[in-house]
């Protein structure tokens, strides 16, 4: 019988986990139909069915995390159930056949695969002990020195799979008493000082929320940020708005927000100077023919960044109705991998929460990313006169290894001109 397996649905995905089920054991599923949602590093995505079948088993229930390649489900037929049964049957009994004080086994039992006539304790398998795991997992248990037979599983059926080992032998790490005198560098050995048991919720950390931490975590280690910052004069480009939304509005069409335009204005100040444009790649520099911009957007799994392609080349009613659609489906979990994917430039704006001012983490393999706080009315000098403007503070983290600070200063200050005279953005 052909098993489902836990497909790659995006170029980042590692593991992944079962949302809910479409189908229950017993039905009938037909090659291309939906029958499951899974929830990946990115969204939420729809699993075909590769096979025609029923679907005789499922391995995965909700919830549990599932690596690339690992089995969550068995399709066969319904004509083939009783043998099925029957050949698992057998299989178990060869099983129970092999275990004894003496650790001998009948013919049976040695077509049993995993089987072991001793106990390994890299590996955790003896006789009628079988812990079963992916090949990974066992692969790095014996890399870490980790007793497999005391690791609890959290795939299917219990399965280990590499994440448990990685994560008890970290638990391991920081229960073992630390000799200070002998550490390499003591300052790196964080023990946590937790709370008594009863006096905090334990709470699973989203697919989305994990993996952003891993992905954040690294961009801080690998990419050395600098922060420039820069107060902008944004009066006319309210009042620029306003014009469009009068349109808009008379054409029936929707409105414009101010991210829209600073996205417009991001990608037009990439296509003038593609010096921002770039990634680091170990000995060369890729400086990205397309401008795609990255905007992120807060969901309740964690945050999500759609990417606008070509934002250069659209106009800005366009990009509004395409960030406004795809923020949408970023809270539904509907956004597709390739809604995720290509971005060489990310735009974060926390200013609808009030906030003036803020450094953001650059979006790996990106070199760049822009922090847009809050417009504030300020007091400034006009000809003598003291008058009020609307001043919007952004400020650009930038990867020192492709970007130096004369670079990224000429970038927000071509950024700064076309905000503050933002009929330039437009033609």
């Amino acid at each position: 019988m052909p098993d489902i397996i836990m497909p790659r649905l995006s170029d980042t995905m590692e593991d992944g986990v079962v949302s809910v089920w479409l189908k229950n054991v017993g039905d009938r599923i037909t090659r291309g139909e939906i029958v499951a949602e899974i929830e990946t590093d990115k969204a939420l995505m729809e699993l075909e069915a590769y096979d025609d079948g029923v679907l005789e088993k499922i391995l995965a229930e909700p919830g549990v995390r599932v690596p690339i390649g690992e089995p969550i489900a068995v399709v066969g037929d319904r004509a083939t159930s009783s043998e099925v049964s029957t050949a698992r049957d057998t299989t178990a009994a060869a099983t129970r056949s092999s275990d004894g004080p003496s650790g001998g086994g009948s013919a049976a039992a040695d077509s049993v695969p995993q089987r072991a006539s001793h106990r390994d304790p890299l590996s955790g398998e003896t006789r009628g002990d079988v812990v079963k795991a992916s090949p990974l997992a066992r692969k790095v248990a014996r890399e870490l020195g980790v007793d497999m037979g005391s690791v609890v599983g959290t795939g299917p059926g219990g399965r280990v799979t590499k994440r448990d080992v990685e994560a008890a032998h970290s638990a391991a790490e920081i229960a073992a008493p630390t000799d200070i005198s002998t550490s390499a560098d003591a300052s790196e050995v964080a023990v946590p000082d937790l709370p008594a048991s009863g006096e905090f919720e334990e709470v699973a950390l989203t697919t989305i929320q994990r993996v952003s931490a891993t992905r954040l975590t690294e961009s801080m280690r690998q990419a050395p940020h600098f922060y420039l910052t820069s107060a902008i004069d944004v009066t006319e480009l309210f009042a620029f708005r306003t014009r469009i939304n009068a349109a808009q509005d008379a054409a029936g069409e929707g409105k414009v927000s101010v991210n829209d335009l600073l996205v417009k204005a991001v990608a037009v100040a990439l296509r003038k100077d593609s010096s921002v444009n770039v990634s680091y790649a170990g000995d060369k520099l890729l400086r990205h023919n397309g401008i795609h911009i990255g905007v992120a957007v807060a969901t309740p799994a964690g945050l999500l960044v759609p990417v606008v392609r070509d934002a250069d080349r659209k106009r800005v009613s366009e990009i509004a109705t395409e960030t406004r659609d795809k923020a949408t489906r970023a809270r539904e979990r509907k956004l597709r991998a390739e809604d995720m994917t290509g971005g060489t430039f990310t735009i974060s704006n926390l200013g609808m929460f009030g906030i003036e001012q803020f450094t953001a983490v650059i979006n790996s393999p990106e070199s760049a990313i822009l922090a847009v706080g809050a417009a504030a009315d300020e007091l400034r000098l006009d000809n003598g006169e003291v008058v009020s403007r609307k001043i919007l503070r952004v400020t650009l983290s930038a990867d020192h290894r492709v970007i130096d600070g004369a670079v990224a200063a000429q970038f927000l200050a071509a950024l700064k001109d076309l905000i503050e005279n933002p009929l330039r953005i437009v033609t």
